[in-house]
């Protein structure tokens, strides 16, 4: 069995999740809770975001939770001081969302994210920092796997806002010193995640039908994605925090491999013992923000990070499926 690299790298640090009720964040906070940080969770609890007092149900007694919105820069000067840990997960997720309300997105990806940084280095200058990015970036890839040398372009507001957030703390980072690391995270699934509908992932809006026992669909159908299993994205997050070496850098995070979307339902019917799906065209306003194939290359976080994804697919999946099945009471 190997040594757990994060033993004692974590034991007694005062450490500030924003997001922390929602789905990587509640997986982060288990996961600190077990290392033995003093752990703050910041969430908002607004219901289209993700936020569920369940998914830390374990640990409710060994966390301080604070319900506040990271647009109320009021309440972040107060929460900010005396953590030596940011864990900067808090957004707004749906791309379809940021379309229909652009000034929600920008209030919440982009000048919540300045107001953060202000409060930081202001009222915590030498707190360590790791925001949590998005492959979004990258838009429509010119080539595949995806380094972080290719071309920024977003496609959608969403992407713009995460840009401009990401932009802030490297900026912040180079100028004001305030030690962060931004991850680029592509495809997280696992248990918490949000299923009730498609804004966080359409995996999860798949589950959801296939615990129900109706059919779900399947856009597009050919293009090829990668997907990082929560427990693997936890770990780049902990080891981006202890890193010196990520700071002021943006790494991709990525998977143990490739599938098409139509692999990936045959793959999810297959753990899950049945379920029907249907492969359709992308409806139009999809299909305008659609970034086609994607995958990460993920050697600069294997490079710096000694970071590499170890969870399968399949196993991933089934996992996930366990958890929901066991929960669905809570997420439905």
């Amino acid at each position: 069995m190997q040594p757990d690299p994060f033993a004692t790298e974590f034991e007694g640090k005062r450490v500030l999740v924003t997001g922390g009720l929602g789905f990587i964040g509640s997986n982060l906070a288990l996961r600190l809770v077990d290392l033995g940080a003093h752990v703050v969770l910041v969430d908002s609890l607004i219901p289209e975001y993700g936020g569920n007092l369940f998914n830390v149900a374990g640990i409710l007694d060994k966390v301080t939770i604070n319900i506040s919105d990271v647009r109320d820069p009021h309440s972040f000067r107060y929460l900010v001081r005396g953590q030596e840990i940011l864990f900067n997960l808090a957004g707004q997720t749906s791309h379809m969302d940021s379309m229909a309300d652009p000034f929600t997105d920008l209030e919440i990806n982009c000048r919540a994210q300045l107001a953060i940084l202000e409060s930081c280095r202001q009222f915590n200058p030498s707190i360590r920092v790791i925001f949590a990015s998005t492959r979004q970036l990258y838009g429509r890839p010119d080539y595949l796997p995806v380094d972080e040398k290719h071309p920024l372009r977003p496609v959608d507001v969403n992407g713009i806002n995460k840009l401009a957030g990401e932009w802030y703390h490297l900026l912040y980072s180079t100028v004001h010193g305030v030690r962060s690391t931004n991850l680029r995270l592509t495809n997280t699934y696992g248990p918490r995640m949000r299923i009730k509908d498609a804004r966080q992932t359409f995996v999860g809006i798949w589950i959801r039908r296939i615990l129900e026992g109706l059919p779900f669909e399947v856009w597009g159908g050919d293009q090829l994605r990668d997907f990082t299993y929560v427990d693997d994205c936890v770990d780049a997050l902990l080891r981006a925090a202890i890193t010196d070496e990520a700071i002021g850098m943006a790494i991709n995070l990525g998977g143990d491999g490739v599938v098409s979307l139509r692999e990936l339902a045959e793959t999810l019917t297959g753990v899950a013992g049945g379920g029907e799906y249907t492969v359709r065209e992308f409806p139009s306003d999809y299909k305008a923000i659609d970034i086609g194939d994607y995958h990460s290359d993920w050697s600069l976080a294997r490079r710096v990070l000694g970071w590499e994804p170890r969870m399968a697919l399949r196993d991933g999946l089934r996992a996930t499926l366990e958890y929901f099945r066991d929960n669905r009471q809570h997420y439905l």
